[in-house]
């Protein structure tokens, strides 16, 4: 029986769990009102994060300043993956994070940015991934993207329509947001669920200029790479 669980143990695809701790798995979001309701007060690291949200999730990125400055400390890649729209770098400058390490892939194919994802989440390369999936997305995909996040502790962020808030997926937490102050906790993994969270109103995330510049970039012919801070 050892041997047999040393095999399995030895699996790539065998998900070995992570012990929540409060003290230290979760990353501040910088929002009291949301942290105290997450599992180790903070954003989950090594597992996957879904946002759902009208409008490409546009609107949520500013829930994710405040980490992203704390994880520019790391000199580490922040990797943005089929971003609608172009990150403000003068905004993400300002706040103190550094844009030398934020780069924009912009993958030619829905098969790419799966792979894209799933490379950078593997990667100990990569503090923070944001990326933004099709709408026909696989749970069988998503479970690989899960897999992935596990390998190193990395904040892991995909963006979804909320039409996909019916479906079953593997993440260790779901977050419908409805508008940028309000925030429906789907799922929670060892915490709470189906809870409604209301932001401060005067919370810094309402107080942001634009985050993103437009248009977007055209859909290239191949995957193409930008280091925003060159």
């Amino acid at each position: 029986m050892g041997t047999l669980i040393d095999k399995l143990l030895r699996r790539a695809d065998t998900w070995r769990g992570r012990v929540f701790d409060n003290r230290h798995d979760g990353l501040a979001s910088g929002h009291t009102d949301l942290d105290q309701h997450l599992v180790g007060r903070g954003w989950p690291l090594g597992n996957t994060i879904e946002i759902l949200s009208d409008g490409g999730g546009l609107g949520a990125m500013g829930l994710f300043l405040h980490a992203m400055v704390n994880l520019s400390g790391q000199e580490r890649w922040q990797m943005f993956i089929a971003p609608p729209c172009i990150p403000y770098s003068p905004l993400l400058a300002a706040r103190g994070i550094d844009t030398h390490q934020v780069l924009l892939v912009h993958p030619k194919s829905n098969q790419d940015l799966l792979w894209s994802t799933e490379q950078a989440l593997r990667s100990n390369t990569c503090s923070a991934v944001f990326s933004w999936l099709p709408d026909n997305v696989a749970y069988s995909d998503l479970r690989r993207l899960q897999l992935a996040a596990t390998h190193c502790d990395v904040l892991a962020v995909l963006f979804r329509s909320r039409a996909a808030a019916s479906q079953h997926a593997p993440a260790s937490l779901r977050l419908d947001m409805r508008d940028p102050s309000s925030i429906h906790i789907l799922k929670q993994r060892g915490g709470a669920q189906d809870l409604d969270i209301t932001l401060s109103s005067d919370i810094e995330m309402l107080q942001q200029p634009r985050l993103w510049e437009l248009p977007s970039y055209p859909a290239p012919n191949h995957t193409q790479v930008d280091q925003i801070g060159a």
